[in-house]
C-alpha cells in the first residue's frame, strides 16, 4: 500500500526551509520558480540539486538553457517568491537583477546566491532532479525567508 501524499505533504511541511528563487537564462529565454526542494550535495566538487514538478512551466527552460542560479530569499522578500510560486510564465519586470558565470539572474539584494551549469537531470517520481556544478556565488548578512506549515515566518530573537 502507498503512503498517502496528503500526509506526506502534513509531515514535510513541518520541515522548515528556506525560500528560493530559481532562475535561467539562455537561448530559451529567462524564466524562474519559487522553490525550497533544494540542496547542498556535494562540496568537491561543488554541487547543489533542485527538484523541480515535471509539470512546472520553468522545466522546459531549465533544460534548454543547461543552467540555473539558486537566490537565497532575505526576510523583505516574500512578494518575490509569491511572483515566482505562479504557474506559468514568468515575468522579470520590474526586478533588479544581474548576471554571473551564466545567463541565470541573479536577484538584487538575495541573502545568498549560487550559480550552476546542469550537470546531470534524473528522475524523481513526478519531479526531475537537476544536478548542478557550482561555478560562482556569494553570500551577504541578513535574515533569510523561511517557509513551515504552509506559511512564511522569520527567525525567532
Amino acid at each position: 500500500m502507498a503512503f498517502d501524499a496528503l500526509i506526506q505533504r502534513k509531515v514535510m511541511g513541518k520541515f522548515a526551509t528556506g525560500v528560493t528563487v530559481v532562475t535561467t537564462g539562455g537561448a530559451a529565454g529567462l524564466h524562474g520558480l519559487t522553490a525550497n526542494a533544494v540542496a547542498s550535495l556535494s562540496l568537491d566538487p561543488p554541487l547543489l540539486l533542485v527538484a523541480v514538478d515535471k509539470r512546472a512551466h520553468s522545466l522546459d527552460f531549465l533544460r534548454a538553457n543547461r543552467c540555473f542560479a539558486v537566490n537565497i530569499l532575505r526576510l523583505d522578500q516574500e512578494e518575490i517568491s509569491k511572483r515566482f510560486a505562479k504557474p506559468g510564465p514568468k515575468d522579470f519586470d520590474g526586478l533588479d537583477y544581474t548576471t554571473d558565470a551564466t545567463d541565470s539572474p541573479v536577484l538584487a539584494g538575495c541573502l545568498a546566491y549560487a550559480d550552476c551549469r546542469v550537470v546531470d537531470i534524473l528522475p524523481g517520481g513526478d519531479h526531475e532532479i537537476f544536478l548542478g556544478e557550482v561555478v560562482s556565488g556569494a553570500a551577504s548578512e541578513g535574515d533569510p525567508l523561511l517557509y513551515f506549515a504552509g506559511g512564511y515566518h522569520r527567525l525567532a530573537k
